[in-house]
Order: C-alpha cells, then structure tokens, then sequence
C-alpha cells in the first residue's frame, strides 16, 4: 500500500546558529537567554517527530531520510560564488552572510541535507512511490534568495527541489502554497518571472521581511499573474486564514492545474509563537490541510509535499505537525489539541472578524476571483 511518506534525519537537529537571545546577538548590553540560541532550533522539529513516535502515528508513515542533494542541484537555484563562500565559512567553524541567517560549523552539509529531504520527498510523490510526503527539514528555506541567505534560512529547499525535478521533467507545473506567517521572499524572487511555477504566500502583513509581500507584486515578465500575496493583517486567526483559502488559494491552484503543490509548512502563524501575532491553531492547519487535499485530488491526482519551515513554539509546533501528518495520512490516530481552548477563546470579536473577512474579500477581487 503506497502510504505518506515522512523524511527526516537527526543530522539536520544539529545545526547551530550561535550564541543568540532570540533574534539579537548576545553582547553589549544584551544578556544571554536562560536556554539562549535563536528561535529556530531544533526542539520544535525534534518534538514533532517524537510526538508521532509516542502517539503511534509513525507506525502509519512511511519514516525515511535521504541523501544531501549535489552541487549541481544546487547551483540550479543559487550561484557558485554563494555556495563557495557558504562552504568556506562552514569549514571555517560557521559565520553569517545574510540578514538573521547565521550557522555554525558543517552548516553547508546539513542545508544540503535539508534540501534533499525536500527533493527526495517530491520525487518520491512525483513517481507514485508515496502518496503524498512531509520533509522534516531544517535549516528551512522559504526566505533564502539566490545569492544570500535570510531569516534563518541558508538554501531554498523547495526551489531546489522542483528544479531537481524539472530538470527530468521540464514540462513539471508545480504550485507552491507558503503558510508560513512571514513572506515567502525568497521563493518569491526565484520565480517572480516563471509561469511554470505559481507561487502563493499567506503571511502577517509586514512581519519579516518589512519590505517584501506586498499584494501588488503578482510576478513579472512571462511570470506575470503567477505570484500571489495574501499579506494579512495582525490578529488574524482561523476563519481569516481559512476564507483566504476558499477565497484565494483553491481558486488560484484551479486556474493554474500544477501537476503536483508544495507547501511551505511553517507553524508560526499560531498565537503562541514568539515571532508573529497571529492566532491559528493546530485545527487551522489540519483544515488547511484537508482543503489542500481536496484541491490536489481533482488537480493532480493528490500530489503534495509539505516541507517544514518556521515555527517557534516548542510546545505547541509538534501538535500543529501531528494535525498536519493525521489529515495527509487519513489516519484514526487523534490526540488531544492542549491549546484548542485557549486560542479559541482568542479569535477575534465578530466585529473585528467582519473586517478581517472584508480584507480578505478585496485581495480576492483585486486578484481577480469573485464568488459564483
């Protein structure tokens, strides 16, 4: 039986970003963290794959790893003169190139790693061994432009894994849908001038990056109406992120028929997250979910891959992860969500929803999708 395919490997929990308290350098007059390190380490993917141990879910997952992708895969998507001064400085016991992008030694091997979960997971759907796939990757990769990493962010993962695929199948018409709470930039930029790829970021609106994500950059040149924004204002919860899906994202992925959709599965769009001010939930995601699969089954005979991205509470990512893998898997197994009523508590008054409903209606219309 082809089941869900889970990709992950304990090599990629062990990058280190260095001695950070939140997103600060440690120095002057800022003072180590308790725990100390950035928010983007390892415990919220370790957790993940330890909750779907210890609730018997994985038993139901086809659990695999894969090899890091090559140089040549890589330089697909990202010129040699980064990926020689990412390796030298890797060698070197790590630094940092971009803007919050910072690694430690051997960081060049697992990004590499990172990125061949994402690959090999997409080929594995692609060619009907899995049904569908989740890459526990990590460092993630939505905001790393082609020649400089971001936002903790040190190879995009998911570029390089549809390149990878296309350089086999060059007609490949993929969709990229990036839930994650901030902009899918770098995504973004790779493509901007692609038909071939549609690209569809839901983030806070002017959360990270501050400059990018704006509802009016739809693509450019032969891309043009192939990038889509949903910049979303603060406070927004459930029923906004799921009208943005009804309203946007099921009819964009309609029009364009991919041949298979990657989700840039980031978890920080949830009111517990230290590095957003939204309110989703781990049933916003599992519903999410569930209409991605619905959209894929009539479009591309249920193709998806979901490659893991940020996400910053340790507590509450892994259920968030879990609710994602149960839908995906169609699986019985069920756990007890231990935020569901404190976050429901949170959603917005019906007046503020009414205004959060409105906005969403008029990217929509701006987009050019009106109710039937």
């Amino acid at each position: 039986m082809v089941k869900t395919a889970f990709y992950s490997d304990e090599r990629c929990f062990w990058h280190f970003g260095g001695n950070y308290a939140s997103i600060l350098p440690v120095g002057g007059l800022v003072q180590p963290q308790l725990a100390g390190g950035l928010p983007e380490n390892p415990e919220t993917k370790r957790r993940l794959k330890n909750l779907i141990e210890v609730t018997g879910l994985a038993g139901e997952l086809d659990c695999l790893t894969a090899d890091p992708v090559s140089r040549e895969d890589i330089l697909r998507v990202h010129p040699a003169s980064y990926l020689d001064e990412f390796e030298r400085l890797s060698d070197a016991g790590g630094g940092e190139l971009g803007v919050r992008a910072p690694f430690g030694p051997g960081a060049y091997e697992i990004a590499a790693l990172s990125a061949g979960l994402a690959t090999t997971a997409l080929a594995g759907v692609l060619h009907g061994r899995h049904k569908n796939a989740y890459a526990l990757s990590r460092p993630p990769g939505h905001h790393c432009l082609p020649a400089q990493p971001m936002g903790f962010c040190l190879l995009a993962n998911v570029a390089i894994a549809i390149e990878a695929a296309k350089a086999t199948q060059p007609d490949l018409k993929i969709a990229v849908i990036d839930w994650d709470v901030h902009h899918g930039n770098g995504t973004e930029a790779i493509f901007l001038e692609r038909a071939d790829v549609l690209t569809i970021s839901l983030h806070q609106e002017n959360c990270f990056p501050h400059d990018t994500g704006t509802a009016s950059e739809r693509g450019r040149g032969a891309g043009e109406g192939s990038n889509f924004n949903v910049p979303l204002p603060p406070g927004g919860g459930h029923s906004t992120y799921l009208r943005a899906f009804e309203r946007i994202v099921v009819p964009a992925l309609g029009r364009f028929r991919p041949d298979a959709i990657m989700v840039a599965c980031g978890f920080d769009a949830v009111s517990t997250d230290p590095l957003s001010r939204m309110l989703c939930s781990a049933t916003t995601y599992a519903e999410m979910t569930a209409m991605l699969m619905e959209a894929a089954s009539d479009l591309c005979e249920g193709r998806i891959v979901m490659v893991h991205e940020g996400g910053y509470s340790e507590v509450y990512v892994p259920f968030c992860g879990h609710a994602v893998l149960q839908e995906m898997s169609r699986s019985a197994v069920r756990i007890d969500d231990p935020m569901a009523a404190r976050i429901t508590a949170q959603q917005p008054t019906e007046r503020l929803q009414a205004f959060q409903d409105q906005w969403v209606d008029d990217l929509a219309a701006g987009f050019g999708f009106t109710r039937s």
